[in-house]
C-alpha cells in the first residue's frame, strides 16, 4: 500500500558558530532515511532487471513497498510530517513503483519481443505512474485511494515477471511477452482511472476483532510463504479488479432502482 508521508525542513537551535538570530533549517533524518532505503530499491531493481536477474529484481520492488509503508507511518507517529517528505516520497515512488516495474518488465522481454511497442506499453505504464502520484499529491486521499495505488500495480508487473522466469526460466515467446505488455498497459490505466479502492488507512488495527480474524490471518501468511509470488499476484490482481468491480455493482444497483421510482412516481 501508497503513503506520501514524509518529514519536514525545520529550525535547529542554534550553536556557538551559529549567532544568535540566525537559524539553520534541516530535514529529519529517520523518516526520510527509510525514503532513502525505498529509493534504493527501487535503483537496485532497474540494475537487477536490467542484468537479467529478473527474481532479486521483483523482490527489491517489494522491499521498496515495505520501506514505503514504514516511512508514512515513521513520519506520523514521531510527529514529523511535511511537504518536504512527501515531495521526497512522491519522487522514491516515481523510480520504485513507476521507472523500476517498467524497466524490469522491458528488459524481461518487451522490449526484445515486442519492439517499438514494447517501448510504447513501457512508457504508458511510466507515463500513468507519474500522472497517478501528481493526482495524489494535489488531491490527497483518505478513506479510499481514486486509482489504482502505483505499489499494487509495480507488485502486479513484478509478480508476473517473477512468476513466468521462476516456472520457465528465461523462455519469453512472443504470446507471453503480448499478455504481460496487456497486463503493464491495463494496470498503468488503472492508475489514472476514476475508480474507488479500498485504503488500508480505514483499517482499525487498534480496535478490537473476534479471535478468529487472527486464525485467518495466520493461514493468509502460510499460504503465501507456500508460493510467495503466485499468491501476491493473485491477491494482487484481486484487488486491481475491484475497483472496476465495486463501480459495476454500484451501476448494477443504480439500475434496480431507477425502476422502482418510476413506478413510485
Amino acid at each position: 500500500m501508497q503513503d506520501n508521508d514524509g518529514s519536514e525542513l525545520r529550525a535547529v537551535p542554534d550553536d556557538d558558530d551559529n549567532p544568535a538570530g540566525h537559524r539553520r533549517r534541516g530535514i529529519y533524518l529517520l523518516p526520510n532515511l527509510i525514503t532513502t532505503g525505498a529509493l534504493f530499491a527501487g535503483f537496485y531493481a532497474i540494475v537487477a532487471g536490467m542484468n537479467g536477474q529478473f527474481i532479486p529484481a521483483a523482490a527489491a520492488i517489494f522491499v521498496a513497498m515495505a520501506l514505503d509503508t514504514a516511512d508514512g507511518r515513521v513520519a506520523r507517529r514521531t510527529r514529523t510530517e511535511s511537504p518536504f517528505g512527501a515531495q521526497y516520497d512522491s519522487l522514491s515512488d516515481m523510480v520504485a513503483f513507476g521507472v523500476a516495474p517498467a524497466l524490469v518488465a522491458f528488459s524481461w522481454g518487451l522490449g526484445a519481443q515486442l519492439g517499438r511497442i514494447g517501448w510504447a506499453v513501457t512508457f504508458i505504464y511510466v507515463a500513468c505512474a507519474a500522472l497517478r502520484l501528481a493526482r495524489f499529491n494535489v488531491k490527497g486521499d483518505s478513506k479510499s485511494f481514486t486509482g489504482l495505488p502505483s505499489p499494487s500495480a509495480a507488485a502486479i508487473i513484478a509478480c508476473a515477471v517473477w512468476v513466468w522466469t521462476d516456472t520457465f526460466a528465461a523462455s519469453e515467446s512472443l504470446l507471453v511477452t503480448s499478455v504481460l505488455g496487456a497486463i503493464t498497459v491495463i494496470t498503468g490505466l488503472l492508475m489514472v482511472s476514476n475508480f474507488d479502492y479500498y485504503s488500508p488507512k480505514a483499517l482499525d488495527i487498534k480496535g478490537r476483532v473476534p479471535f478468529v480474524t487472527l486464525v485467518l490471518a495466520a493461514l493468509v501468511f502460510a499460504v503465501l510463504l507456500a508460493d510467495p509470488p503466485r499468491v501476491l499476484l493473485l491477491l494482487f490482481s484481486i484487488y486491481a479488479l475491484s475497483g472496476p468491480l465495486k463501480f459495476a455493482w454500484a451501476r448494477i444497483q443504480a439500475r434496480k432502482v431507477e425502476p422502482r421510482e418510476e413506478d413510485d412516481g
